[in-house]
């Protein structure tokens, strides 16, 4: 492996979040001369910014935490079955001052650009505070939904209150009570916060687009004794989730859906409301993702469920959506949303009819009228999954920016490299196993593949690697092909690549942005190309001197 004497670090990884503190612990672990850039004051990525009330895990928390530490799972008692941002963050703390993971963090390091040097075959990499870094390898640990987007309405800099997306909600506690708050959006995060401040605050309104699927988070807390059980099973749960296709404990009902009763069915989809999580959506039937009618009975029996607990027969209507079918994409969890409605403090607009017109200095004017506001909170969405790589400069071989390459669509292999960008690794990229799975049992699975590819690189002495065209092009045609036979390319959403605040993004136009095939299918065919050597890989053997191990304190 070629090492040259002004290479500052062998790799750089990109991000402190979920993704980035694993991989620096399987670097440091390797004694390769690593470190971390991250663009916020301290790690944690997701958990680290949305401080927004009402924030947490839709998994359940003992599959959400990592699996590689005996001594990590010994330790933890996660205290709610469904946790909290501040105790998501304090756990991601605990995971990196356990391994003194810190010391090989850089904070306040925004990275503007990552172009890769074809005649020396490195990265040169600037960052925010001025810098010029050198180093071999490159490992995007970027977050899927960390680049929010505000919507595009006139005015949003005249409001004379409080405003802000609920990404970038005050780290300082905000006094809610007595204040008129109005939220923008009716998304995964906005029900969560409008489920949360309902009760908090003096007026309420919710700008609604478009309405969203909703199901119970039913979450409660974990006893010590609770949490003694989970221990003792944790090789199960984690087994468990490596053989469902979502990557959680919940596992698809496997009978047909034709071949059962519709009153056998109800009587199932009774039980899965009323449990925890996930339960409704991925311990269903399996047609219910691809077949129109099965997908028509679960949303209609959905559908009833919200009017059940909607007082106002036109709001409860205004709140089922009838542009997609229940569970086509990712299920927003919600407690005490719908009852939201029902609180004389809360009101519904729905902009689809009275569409905003413009922010004014008092708050917010539609075509039917001004509604006055302390407080706007905009829960407008993020530029998903590839948006936080467009904001960087990456430029591979010719000058090529990654930004250009994936206008139309993301290409990748493995949704962990890119043809055209050698020594470039996205342990959690789009197309990936991780974008439509329970995010940390993916990033383990992409991680743990990325680490070895490089042992493999290290052990045979290569100078650097690169995806083929080749292996790209199969890759890319097997996501799409999975989009085809799946009902979520219908629905306007960051799993088909459409946001309308971001330029590019049209309604209709499908971006192929996450794998659709389930975590076993992923894993088996990344450990296929393992076992035969990386195929789809291009090395090169130009090595010149032996890469530099250090030794961890």
């Amino acid at each position: 492996m070629r090492s040259e004497t002004n290479l500052d670090y062998e790799v750089v990884v990109v991000g402190a979040g979920v993704a980035g503190i694993y991989q620096i612990k399987r670097l440091i672990d390797m004694g390769i001369k690593a470190t971390v850039l991250e663009a916020d004051a301290d790690l944690g990525g997701t958990w680290y910014n949305n401080r927004y009330p009402g924030a947490r895990f839709d998994s359940e928390s003992y599959t959400y935490g990592y699996s590689f530490s005996k001594e990590i799972l010994d330790e933890w008692h996660w205290k709610e079955m469904f946790s909290g941002q501040p105790e998501n963050l304090k756990y991601l703390n605990f995971v990196a001052d356990k391994f003194n993971l810190r010391q090989h963090m850089q904070f306040n390091c925004r990275v503007q650009s990552a172009i890769f040097n074809e005649s020396e075959e490195l990265w040169d990499i600037k960052v925010s505070d001025g810098r010029e870094l050198r180093c071999r390898v490159l490992i995007l640990a970027l977050g899927l939904l960390s680049q929010p987007t505000m919507p595009r309405v006139e005015g949003v800099e005249d409001f004379q209150g409080r405003s802000w997306h609920t990404y970038n909600w005050p780290h300082e506690q905000v006094d809610l009570r007595d204040q008129r708050v109005g939220v923008v959006g009716t998304g995964a995060t906005a029900i969560q916060v409008i489920g949360e401040i309902a009760d908090k605050v003096g007026e309420l309104t919710v700008f609604q687009r478009r309405p969203n699927w909703v199901a119970p988070l039913n979450n409660s807390e974990i006893s010590p004794a609770q949490m003694d059980e989970i221990r003792a099973r944790y090789d199960e749960i984690f087994e468990t989730c490596a053989r469902t296709p979502g990557g959680f404990e919940h596992e698809p009902d496997r009978r047909g859906f034709y071949e059962v009763s519709q009153e056998e069915r109800y009587e199932l989809w009774d039980q899965l409301y009323d449990e925890p999580g996930f339960a409704i959506w991925l311990r269903n039937f399996r047609e219910i993702f691809t077949d129109e009618e099965a997908n028509a009975e679960i949303s209609a029996y959905i559908a009833e469920r919200i009017r059940g607990r909607v007082e106002d027969p036109e709001v409860a209507e205004k709140l089922i959506p009838k542009d997609h079918g229940f569970g086509v994409q990712r299920v927003p969890m919600e407690t005490g949303y719908l009852e939201a409605f029902n609180r004389e403090n809360v009101q519904l607009v729905d902009i689809s009819e009275t569409p905003i017109e413009r922010v004014t200095e008092t708050g917010i004017r539609t075509s039917d009228g001004d509604y006055d506001f302390d407080i706007i909170v905009y829960a407008t969405g993020f530029d998903a999954i590839t948006g936080s790589f467009d904001h960087i400069d990456i430029r591979g071989r010719n000058g090529m920016t990654l930004k250009e390459k994936w206008f139309d669509s993301p290409t990748t292999f493995l949704g962990m490299m890119v043809s055209g960008f050698p020594n470039l690794l996205m342990p959690s990229g789009p197309q990936s196993g991780s974008a439509s799975t329970n995010y940390p049992r993916g990033i383990e699975n992409g991680v743990d593949w990325c680490t070895e590819m490089l042992e493999y690189l290290y052990d045979n002495e290569l100078g650097y690697f690169e995806a083929t065209e080749e292996a790209e092009s199969r890759w890319t045609e097997h996501v799409v092909k999975m989009y085809s036979v799946m009902l979520m390319r219908k629905a306007q959403s960051w799993f088909t690549g459409y946001n309308s605040n971001v330029d590019g993004h049209e309604a209709g136009k499908v971006r192929y942005m996450v794998y659709n095939g389930g975590t076993p299918k992923y894993v088996a065919t990344i450990a296929d190309v393992a076992d035969k050597d990386y195929e789809g890989i291009r090395f090169s053997n130009d090595a010149h001197m032996p890469v530099e191990v250090v030794t961890a304190d």
